[in-house]
């Protein structure tokens, strides 16, 4: 069988299948595991799938996002650990640029309660109503059109308006991260504030729950070696944590010692 008649039969089961073994293609081709996964990194390189350990997958990209009000109440116990996560990081008056991420508020929530000097450059009206309290922080509301639902400001005025400065971090949350697609999320205006934040930033650091791992939502924010590291909680899978940092991505769990 020639090496095209393996690539359209992969997809073809993949697409049924939503998912294909080495073992698998080998004993169907006739061929060696090592053809296979020589087969698998082309087509991976064509944006045709993405390789997991044993095989492949056919990834599916997620449209549509719960509200923000919905998001608020989904896995607190995660954004806890992470937003503890990043007092590791965080340096008494640091700037940072936090997104309209549910896991920004729970961020703020913690950094005002950790540190008495930062400043915050942010889009989203539910991190400053958290801060409002914090008298000693610098918080920056960047203008914009409002996004009532997602209680973000966006649009072009907001991204020129982020131009203008430089933060020490910005804290990146996105919907999806992969190793194929990179990090990615959902709205077009809120998309477009977190690739401002990442220009500005003289660090970003990725804020990925768990189960945010190898999902891909509709908009690319940036690739992943734009991330100095990744902070996710106590739940994310060794398997998934080994295969990304063989890639060269650096994670950080509530495990890891101080």
């Amino acid at each position: 069988m020639l090496a095209e008649e393996r690539y359209h039969k992969i997809m073809e089961i993949l697409r049924r299948e939503r998912t294909v073994k080495v073992g698998q293609l080998a004993a169907l081709f006739g061929v060696s595991a090592e053809t296979v996964r020589r087969d698998l990194d082309y087509l991976e390189r064509e944006g045709c799938l993405k390789k997991v350990y044993g095989g492949a997958v056919l990834e599916q990209v997620d449209t549509q996002e719960p509200k923000f009000q919905e998001r608020e109440v989904l896995y607190r116990e995660h954004k806890s650990e992470i937003a503890q996560l990043v007092c590791r990081l965080i340096s008494e008056g640091d700037s940072i640029a936090l997104d309209a991420g549910t896991t920004s508020v729970e961020v703020a929530r913690v950094l005002k309660h950790t540190y008495q000097q930062l400043t915050i450059l942010t889009n989203c009206v539910a991190v400053v109503n958290e801060l409002l309290d914090k008298p000693s922080f610098t918080v920056i509301l960047v203008g914009g059109v409002l996004d009532a639902e997602e209680k973000a400001l966006v649009g072009g005025s907001c991204v020129e308006q982020l131009k203008q400065y430089r933060v020490n971090y910005y804290l990146l949350t996105p919907t999806g991260v992969s190793l194929h697609s990179g990090i990615t999320s959902f709205g077009f205006g809120e998309v477009e504030v977190q690739r401002a934040m990442t220009d500005i930033a003289s660090h970003v650091v990725v804020l990925c729950n768990s189960v945010y791992f190898d999902r891909v939502s509709l908009l690319k924010v940036c690739d992943l070696i734009r991330a100095e590291c990744i902070l996710s909680d106590s739940r994310l899978l060794p398997e998934i944590r080994q295969q990304y940092e063989a890639a060269g991505i650096t994670i950080l769990t509530p495990e890891d010692p101080v």
